[in-house]
């Protein structure tokens, strides 16, 4: 079963998207954070862990592999529940073969554009190798089909890692990520809502609650 996490470090939209039973985890970055409006990652994720009790990833802000390392200990200290993410760079990659060795070295390699980066991710001991799906299409390129070619490159290899589509746009983004084999699928709050909404369904509802009003006034 695939899973979903929202993209935000919004609160209220993740206390809202978990109170449906349905989300599995959050994602978050520097830009996420400032956007909700706060610095100070560790009380935000902490928050966040407390609502999800489940997957969330913080990112780190260093470049160079010593500085990730370092970290990725602060970061993985918080909770079980957090994941550190990484970039797809070479200090990335040293920091990555450092970190999964540590008994709770939960790794998510993030801006991911392509089946290579995700293989070196996996190499590398990663948890989650994290594709850029829009920013993909963004450049004319066709990001589900960099999911579609990474799920064939774990399967081939049995890799122990999880394809997870992000910067996921719109609706079909999702149904196209399912159809490709995410593991799992990560999207705006927005996006999210959009999953769940269709003019059929609140037709039908009326309609429904209609007839009965009219069989319940007789």
């Amino acid at each position: 079963m695939a899973q979903i996490f929202v993209d935000t470090a919004k609160i209220e939209e993740i206390r809202e998207a978990a109170s449906w039973g349905i989300l599995d985890g959050v994602t978050t970055n520097p830009s996420l954070m400032f956007r909700a409006g706060t610095a100070n990652r560790k009380e935000q994720t902490l928050k966040i862990v407390e609502i999800v009790r489940g997957s969330v990833s913080a990112e780190v802000i260093s470049t160079d592999a010593a500085g990730m390392i370092k970290e990725a200990r602060e970061i993985l200290s918080w909770s079980e529940y957090v994941y550190v993410k990484i970039p797809i760079i070479p200090e990335g990659l040293k920091a990555m073969n450092v970190i999964s060795r540590w008994p709770n070295g939960r790794i998510n390699a993030t801006l991911v554009f392509s089946a290579n980066q995700a293989f070196l991710a996996a190499k590398a001991g990663a948890s989650y190798a994290s594709i850029f799906v829009g920013r993909l299409d963004d450049a004319g390129l066709d990001g589900i089909e960099v999911v579609r070619e990474t799920r064939a490159v774990f399967d081939n290899y049995a890799l122990d890692c999880q394809v997870l589509a992000a910067s996921i746009r719109n609706t079909y983004h999702v149904t196209q990520s399912l159809l490709a084999g995410a593991d799992i699928l990560t999207m705006p709050y927005a996006v999210l809502q959009k999953m769940i909404s269709s003019p059929f369904t609140d037709a039908g509802l009326k309609k429904f609650l209609e007839d009965w009003e009219k069989v319940a006034g007789k």
